[in-house]
């Protein structure tokens, strides 16, 4: 039997009902963020910057649907040309996740943003990746990557916390009928249980420390002497 592709995962119920709460932040996160230049690693079948403004917006990834054919630990984009990236569930399955932050960070501009989503290994749904029988299926192929641990990975690159949120507290039934008996968890997942929700969101801006060269004022300097000279002259006018 083929094991089934993220994209056939997300068109199934359970993966309707990731998609509709990564829409909610989405677009919510990158509405206001201004600029030249947007892009959106992998997903390409779905446009989560169809709410921001800037004039350019493109997917860049492995996938054919991509408009920028690339990996997205090697990007063939110019350092400091970036001002928004969202990066939705590519670092969970990549061999070097690390090296994806590092690509990410080199082609933002200084104070460029970083949008991640990622699902979380410190919940329901990482209960059940430990006992889940579809092993090679997306996205329990996965390598969920802790919140804390990746919240440290940033601080490593000089990035600042700006925000985030967690959703998905159902367990991830692929019944729709059973996901609506467990919704009490979802309403009450942010005030009962905030760290346990299945996926994750976070939002981080680059920072970029240079060193600053303090020069000395010498034209505070020169004027100055020029003052003292000028009265010394006009001291000897008068004794003559």
């Amino acid at each position: 039997m083929t094991a089934i592709t993220a994209r056939q995962w997300f068109a199934t119920p359970l993966g309707q009902y990731v998609v509709e709460h990564e829409f909610l932040y989405f677009d919510q996160a990158v509405a206001n963020i201004f600029g030249y230049n947007a892009m959106q690693l992998g997903m390409p079948y779905f446009d989560f910057l169809r709410m921001n403004r800037m004039p350019l917006r493109f997917t860049a990834g492995t996938e054919c649907d991509n408009e920028m054919k690339a990996a997205s630990d090697h990007l063939p984009i110019a350092g400091d040309t970036i001002d928004l990236v969202i990066v939705p569930h590519v670092l969970e399955f990549n061999k070097n996740p690390h090296q994806i932050l590092r690509e990410v960070y080199r082609v933002l501009i200084p104070e460029g943003h970083v949008v991640i989503s990622g699902f979380n290994p410190i919940s329901l749904w990482g209960v059940h990746n430990f006992f889940v029988s579809e092993r090679e299926e997306f996205p329990w192929n996965g390598d969920f990557i802790a919140l804390p641990r990746l919240k440290d990975w940033l601080k490593l690159f000089n990035f600042e916390m700006k925000g985030g949120k967690l959703c998905c507290y159902t367990p991830p039934f692929k019944q729709d009928n059973w996901r609506q008996r467990f919704r009490f968890m979802e309403d009450a997942g942010d005030r009962w249980w905030p760290i346990s929700g299945g996926v994750y969101f976070l939002h981080a801006v680059k920072h970029k420390y240079g060193m600053r060269v303090i020069k000395p004022s010498w034209k505070s300097s020169l004027a100055g002497k020029k003052k003292i000279a000028a009265a010394t002259q006009r001291i000897k006018q008068r004794n003559s």
